[in-house]
């Protein structure tokens, strides 16, 4: 995922992310792009279950773009062969589940994507962590 750069940057502001994108390292960002999903994914499981269809349109709408203009986006497919490749296709996964969540209303493929986004944040924090203790 090193390859993230301007692009990166830029597809993390224009799906609405805040705070810091210009001074931020590339796993940060990734970090903010995860913490963004996730976010946008609970809330639009509080939405349907307020009756909030609006709220649900709104959340669903900017998670799905975090998955794919910001996540699925920066992956570097030549650097990281099939981590890329896999990581790409559970992206895939989670978009259309959670698009599947916003037509059905359901909260169930939403909870199962945040799970999901859950485990590979954990686990992509633990590379800073890990790296930090290494230096």
């Amino acid at each position: 995922m090193s390859g993230f750069g301007n692009f990166g940057a830029r597809a993390y502001v224009s799906v609405g992310v805040e705070t810091g994108v210009s001074s931020s390292s590339p796993h940060a960002l990734i970090l903010m792009l995860y913490d963004g999903a996730l976010e946008s994914l609970r809330k639009a499981i509080g939405c349907i279950e307020a009756n909030d269809p609006l709220g649900k349109t709104r959340a669903l709408s900017r998670a799905t773009r975090i998955l794919d203009e910001g996540l699925r986006a920066s992956l570097d497919h030549k650097a990281g062969g099939d981590l890329a490749n896999q990581l790409n296709a559970l992206y895939d996964y989670m978009l259309r589940r959670t698009m599947q969540a916003g037509i059905d209303n359901d909260p169930a493929p939403i909870m199962e994507s945040v799970r999901l986004l859950d485990g590979l944040r954990e686990a992509w924090a633990s590379i800073q962590a890990d790296s930090q203790v290494a230096a």
